[in-house]
């Protein structure tokens, strides 16, 4: 059904893109590139791709035996 939702690759790939965003940010950051605003909605954006990692992580422990 929804084993794609579940799937290691998209686990980890969201998981990487939320890293990346992250390095991105304190990048950006040392060298003044944004401002605040744009660090702070940025900073949710790699919050909410770890997040929607991990919360699939526990999913496909519970649901994918």
């Amino acid at each position: 059904m929804l084993e794609w939702l579940f799937s290691r690759q998209l686990v980890i790939a969201l998981a990487v893109i939320g890293g990346a965003i992250s390095l991105f940010i304190s990048w950006s950051k040392s060298r003044n590139m944004l401002n605040e605003q744009q660090l702070a909605w940025l900073n949710k954006a790699s919050y909410a791709f770890m997040g929607a990692s991990i919360i699939l992580f526990i999913g496909a422990g519970l649901f994918i035996a």
